[in-house]
């Protein structure tokens, strides 16, 4: 009953917000590009940094969301 509840809300968002939902999906999937891209890197060096991997994967999601601003074409469908 409560997975319902969320898919129902999750869609009315996704509704309602059609621009956001398409900037946070963008964010989430640059954000994990980005991290596994320093993680892999990082391997190779023989040292994984968290802190370097959590860093550049904020810094590339919020990159992302002020790239959507000038326009993001997944939301003028």
């Amino acid at each position: 009953m409560e997975t319902t509840t969320r898919n129902s809300k999750l869609s009315q968002f996704k509704k309602n917000h059609t621009w956001l939902y398409a900037v946070m999906i963008r964010a989430v999937k640059t954000m994990a590009q980005t991290a596994v891209a320093t993680i892999g890197s990082a391997a190779l060096l023989s040292e994984v940094n968290i802190g370097v991997v959590v860093s550049a994967s904020v810094l590339a999601g919020m990159l992302s969301v002020l790239t959507s601003l000038a326009g993001i074409p997944e939301a003028e469908r």
